[in-house]
């Protein structure tokens, strides 16, 4: 992380939530030019790893059909798609019965890949404005809070929290007070929104201590939710809660598989874990770790009986792969840690 210096030169610097942005806009959506990034491309998800989720979330979207008395059309709708990896794992699991009935939506700020299955909509652009309303059904965002850009605040060597500025090459200065309303709304910011948020979800304590203000995330959360008339909302993702906040934040980059440096300046994908409880609390929702849910969803990475690796080899192999990427998903060192944020609608 880089360092943050007590009396800086703030001349070029801004707000990381505007620098987030923009750098989202360029690494995400080409808007400078460049070639449109995809996530597949610079880090491993739940939804790349075997048929396991899919088939976890397509007996969820069943369970939801039922309870909702089998309506006509049912949504399933992917927020945040990348290539669509997760709805065509989750067609692949449903039975053809309710194929006449489903109605399929990817949303995503990058093009409509080629090739991918015609009976899945897709629109194009930025959460949660993209969202279709009305829908009735299963709503899925996995992996898309940690993506959405929040300021951080950091506490200088007097005790002051201050905003955290940085320039286009990642180096970071302090800010205004937490206190100076008027300094923060001249960058457009809301100072006793971000007090309120902090006292309740990620108070500071000692000089060096950061904080990233998670209030962009529930905002859109909240307002992804109410696109929903009746069925579940989900987002999947990386997170902590008030008692396992890091001190020093979480703000990563992440390139080609690689960790780096956090730099807005387009080149890698930026993102900081996601306030779990302040989401949760938000929204009116229940939280688990997708262990707990994947099991309770029927996840199975028993090995496959050693009896057919006589009888039946490639079946056994076949078997045996499957069991290992259903492993990773429920891994409660790995993917298994990953946060299930659910609201009922």
């Amino acid at each position: 992380m880089p360092t943050v210096p007590d009396s800086p030169d703030t001349a070029a610097a801004v707000p990381w939530s505007l620098a987030w942005r923009r750098a989202a806009s360029s690494f995400y959506a080409g808007a400078d030019g460049r070639a449109p990034q995809q996530p597949a491309s610079h880090f491993r998800t739940s939804a790349h790893v075997g048929p396991a989720l899919g088939a976890a979330l397509a007996r969820l979207l069943l369970a939801v059909d039922a309870g909702l008395g089998r309506p006509d059309p049912l949504d399933l709708v992917d927020v945040g798609t990348g290539r669509g990896e997760l709805l065509v794992s989750v067609l692949a699991a449903l039975p053809p019965s309710v194929g006449s009935r489903l109605r399929i939506t990817a949303v995503d700020v990058r093009r409509r890949p080629v090739g991918l299955d015609p009976r899945i909509r897709w629109i194009e652009g930025w959460a949660p404005d993209s969202v279709p309303r009305g829908l009735r059904g299963l709503l899925v965002a996995h992996e898309l809070l940690d993506d959405v850009p929040c300021d951080i605040v950091s506490v200088d060597s007097s005790g002051v929290p201050r905003l955290v500025l940085v320039d286009a090459s990642g180096a970071e200065s302090l800010g205004p007070a937490l206190t100076d309303d008027d300094a923060w709304a001249a960058h457009g910011l809301d100072a006793a929104r971000a007090r309120t948020w902090l006292s309740a979800w990620w108070p500071l304590a000692s000089p060096g201590d950061r904080a990233e203000i998670g209030l962009p995330r529930d905002d859109l959360w909240q307002e992804v939710v109410s696109c929903l008339d009746a069925g579940i909302a989900l987002a999947v993702d990386y997170g902590h809660t008030r008692e396992t906040r890091p001190s020093d934040g979480s703000l990563t980059g992440y390139r080609s598989g690689d960790v780096v440096a956090p730099v807005p300046d387009g080149t890698c994908n930026l993102t900081a874990h996601v306030a779990v409880d302040a989401l949760a609390h938000r929204a009116g929702a229940s939280v688990v770790r997708q262990r707990e849910a994947l099991l309770s969803l029927g996840v199975d990475a028993s090995l496959p009986d050693h009896a057919l690796s006589v009888s039946d080899p490639p079946a056994y192999l076949d078997a045996l792969a499957a069991s290992s990427e259903t492993a990773e998903l429920i891994d409660p060192n790995g993917l298994g840690a990953f946060w299930w944020i659910r609201t009922d609608v």
